[in-house]
């Protein structure tokens, strides 16, 4: 076997308690980097397998960039093209169902919370595809309410021939007869029901209208033809339609990468913490090694040699720590999994299989995992082959620091600080969230020469509560003797603590702030809500006969509606914005900026509601929304396309390119993580054809009977189930439980990601142990008790701790202001909430953990025997 490897096996076999808790700090880095990114892309494929489920393959898909109606007069261009053989125009559209849908008991969950209605040409939809029907008959041309089914729906919802499949519409329920059902779909996912296109026009308010044009080519195995033909159908296709439809639910693929991304930065900020701890084991290793290093370079051993053991025993932890993390990591997306399966197959339908785990997903472990731990072994392994024969076979001292290393530490630090702070007036989110890692850094670079005097402050008070007949006093001597090593299992502390006081302030922050507006957008006395809000692409709204009902009710006061339309920005953002989702075969367009368009009235919608205003006077953008195009820009798309009031933005529409005037820049609840602009019913409906409202809010008369007022309401709705009524106020209190309990489990998260400064001084404390076995020995034998030996262990953990923490609470503070500073200048405005909370709840982490980490250590310490003690090299 070779040497180093032998040497380096037989070292960590003889601190078996030192290389797990090594280890382990590799384990927990790679477990949440791995198993992140194996549960959200599962969970993303199982999405975009079910939006795709069951769309046999076609030649061509075409549809317009924004994925609204357009006219269906288009059908007749594409089939006209030299090259199609058949073409027809569909009109599909998911629709989001309320939880009581079918069953009518709020209570439980239908099985069924989302539908795909496809409205067909019935003869050209038969030549395209074959449609197998497991019974009945398909779909007949121009036949109204007639549906064709699947199986597992029927099964689901215990339909058969004949019965009846009442659905929403924008004039109220729709019963559709039954006619055929086709097989269980070979793909778990949404399901689909299958109408005639004018059904479909019929049910959407869109006469005339179709979202999609599939075509298929004249059979031919001559690619170059194949090709000849496509681009002559892009070219008899207008400006902005495009091969390669969108896919709907773009938000929710936003949504999940941006977790991943998150989980991600937390898994590495863990293995960075864990960079610590094996860079902090390593430089200890190598001081206690002084003789044995020297012994080996006496008879013969080289620099490289010595190196080369060093090395090894990283790699050995590196390789073992990340095999255990990739396992758990497995493990805890397979148990993430199965967690929210039923909830997503429940509510969306989405059937989730086993984690797929990727070679790349492993190759990029494996070289965190293993590149963290070699990186933090390297300049201790360089340190111990620069040790001479004669250097080492000397006495040991303390760990003590080069005063030139130490000045040029403590000048980087003070720079980096000072620069952190300056980057705070620069105005650019990105210079801001890169300045506050600069502050971290800044402290780990000043930390040395920070914790004598910390320690000593602190080191009176522990003495006086914990430690004492000078055992307080001799904790705080161990803990100033090794300035390098407190500092650096402090960092680590600082890193997690820093997280817990980030988290509590940007919580608050943003709790209160979301509030305020939930308060200021959807304060109107009752709503009548879609089953998903900010998702209104599928949500099934009403014509413009419910308001006017509403209206009419005695004791109803102002009634305003929220309308929809996907619209695409022709200006290229400032930050990246991925503006669709690729599709297997499609041509993907990212030019422009995907852009919510809700359409509000300007007169009505002040009186039951109202946006929060950045930039330009309340006033005056409402009044000049009905007079011109005009709109509203919410605060992410004004960061992400460097709008300001007075701007003009090019909107693609169906009808064309128009030129709309940004008169302000606001946001609200609803659509305050999407990129959103508002402008007026009027302009919505001449330039996208969209007069559905989605939401509708209401607000009563003085004096108005409010029992009677919602006992009328109900009635109204009945024939509009797909809405919920509900009272401002009780919705305000619902959402303010949810984002209780959303950040409350958010704690719970960063509390885990907090256990490597737990390890970390379980670790520096153990070594200290081992280091000072003869030091204890002596205190042993001139009288010191289990007891006091004890105490001097835990004051100097706790010693420890509350370097740590305060380091933490400084950088967190600074942290929460910065990252507010950066979310503000993104879009998201919120104002800076002292983190208090924060503060205390990681105040509390680390005093705790520094006194759970002293247990083991002291134990291991008091036990100690006075004579083994004594003879210990």
């Amino acid at each position: 076997m070779n040497v180093q490897l032998l040497l380096a096996l037989r070292y960590l076999n003889g601190r078996k308690l030192r290389s797990f808790l090594t280890t382990l700090a590799i384990v927990f880095g790679v477990m949440v980097i791995f198993g992140i990114n194996t549960m959200l892309p599962t969970m993303m494929a199982a999405f975009q397998a079910t939006m795709l489920a069951g769309a046999d393959k076609v030649d061509l898909s075409i549809a317009h960039r924004t994925n609204e109606a357009f006219p269906a007069e288009l059908v007749d261009t594409v089939r006209a093209v030299d090259g199609v053989r058949v073409a027809q125009g569909i009109l599909s559209r998911p629709l989001n169902l309320p939880a009581d849908f079918f069953d009518g008991d709020p209570q439980t969950a239908d099985k069924v919370a989302t539908l795909t209605l496809a409205g067909l040409e019935v003869e050209p939809a038969q030549a395209m595809r074959p449609y197998p029907l497991q019974e009945g008959r398909f779909l007949q041309a121009g036949e109204p309410a007639a549906g064709v089914i699947t199986a597992s729906l029927a099964d689901s919802l215990q339909l058969k021939l004949g019965d009846t499949l009442t659905l929403p519409s924008t004039a109220g329920l729709v019963d559709l007869t039954i006619v055929g059902i086709r097989p269980p779909r070979a793909m778990p996912g949404n399901e689909e029901v299958l109408v005639s296109l004018p059904q479909a026009q019929q049910m959407f308010n869109l006469a005339g209208k179709i979202n999609t044009i599939e075509a298929n080519e004249i059979a031919t195995t001559d690619k170059a033809r194949r090709a000849e033909i496509e681009q002559a159908v892009a070219a008899s296709l207008p400006a902005d339609y495009q091969i390669g439809a969108l896919v709907s639910g773009s938000e929710l693929f936003a949504s999940l990468k941006m977790a991943q991304s998150m989980f991600t930065v937390f898994g590495i900020l863990a293995l960075f913490m864990g960079g610590f701890i094996i860079f902090n084991t390593f430089r200890t290793l190598v001081v206690e090694r002084r003789r044995d290093i020297g012994m080996l370079r006496a008879v013969g051993a080289n620099r490289r040699t010595i190196i080369g053991i060093i090395l090894t025993e990283g790699l050995l932890q590196g390789v073992l720590g990340t095999l255990i993390g990739i396992a758990t990591g497995y493990l805890l997306a397979r148990a993430a999994l199965l967690a929210v399966s039923p909830m997503m197959e429940t509510f969306i339908h989405i059937r989730i299989g086993e984690p797929v785990v990727s070679t790349g997903m492993l190759v990029v472990a494996a070289v965190m995992g293993i590149g963290v731990t070699l990186l933090a072994g390297l300049l201790p392994a360089f340190s111990a082959g620069r040790i001479s024969p004669l250097e080492a076979l000397r006495p040991g001292v303390a760990d003590g620091i080069d005063r030139r290393t130490l000045g040029i530490s403590t000048i980087s630090g003070i720079v980096l600080i000072v620069a952190s702070l300056l980057v705070l007036v620069s105005g650019n989110g990105a210079i801001i969230t890169v300045g506050a890692l600069l502050f971290l850094f800044g402290l780990v670079l000043l930390a040395p020469i920070l914790v004598r005097p910390i320690a000593l402050l602190f080191g009176v008070l522990v003495a006086r509560i914990l430690a004492r007949e000078g055992t307080g006093y001799l904790a705080q001597g161990n803990l100033t003797r090794q300035p390098g090593r407190a500092a650096v299992t402090a960092s680590t502390t600082m890193i997690a603590l820093a997280i817990l006081v980030t988290v509590g302030g940007i919580s608050t922050s943003v709790r209160l702030g979301f509030l305020g507006i939930v308060k200021q957008s959807l304060g109107s006395d009752y709503l009548l809500i879609p089953p998903a809000i900010a998702v209104w692409g599928s949500d099934v709204g009403a014509n413009t006969r419910l308001v006017e009902q509403i209206r009419a009710v005695e004791g109803v006061g102002p009634v305003s509606s929220l309308r929809y339309a996907a619209a695409i920005a022709d200006i290229k953002p400032v930050m990246p914005v991925k503006s669709q989702v690729d599709v297997p075969g499609g041509t993907p367009n990212t030019d422009g900026t995907l852009v919510s368009l809700m359409g509000i009235d300007p007169v009505t919608f002040p009186q039951v509601s109202g946006l929060s205003f950045e930039k330009g006077a309340p006033a005056d953008p409402y009044a000049a929304l009905a007079s011109g195009r005009t709109l509203i820009a919410n605060g992410i798309f004004a960061a992400s396309a460097g709008l300001k009031v007075g701007d003009t933005v090019p909107m693609i529409t169906p009808a064309g390119r128009v030129d709309y005037r940004v008169v302000g820049v606001a946001s609200d609840y609803m659509n305050a993580k999407v990129t959103t602009a508002y402008i007026s019913h009027a302009n919505l409906a001449q330039d996208y054809q969209k007069s559905e409202d989605i939401l509708i809010q209401i607000n009563l008369k003085p004096g108005a009977d409010r029992p009677a007022v919602e006992a009328a309401l109900k009635t109204i709705k009945e024939q509009y189930p797909q809405f919920s009524l509900v009272s401002g106020e009780a919705y305000y209190q619902q959402t303010e439980q949810l984002f209780n309990l959303a950040f409350s489990s958010m704690f719970i998260v960063f509390i885990f990601l907090t256990i490597p400064s737990l390890i970390a001084m379980l670790n520096t404390l153990a070594i200290g142990v081992l280091e000072r076995t003869r030091e204890i020995g002596m205190l042993r034998a001139v009288g010191a008790t289990q007891r006091q030996v004890r105490r001097m262990v835990m004051a100097e953990a706790l010693l420890l701790a509350l370097v740590g923490t305060a380091f933490g609470l400084l950088a967190g503070v600074y942290l929460c202001y910065a990252l507010l500073t950066a979310f503000s200048l993104a879009g998201f405005p919120m104002g800076f909430v002292f983190p208090w909370s924060g503060l205390v709840y990681a105040a509390v982490v680390g005093i705790v953990f520094g006194l759970l980490a002293s247990i083991l250590p002291a134990r291991q310490a008091a036990r100690l025997e006075i004579v083994k003690a004594l003879r210990y090299e």
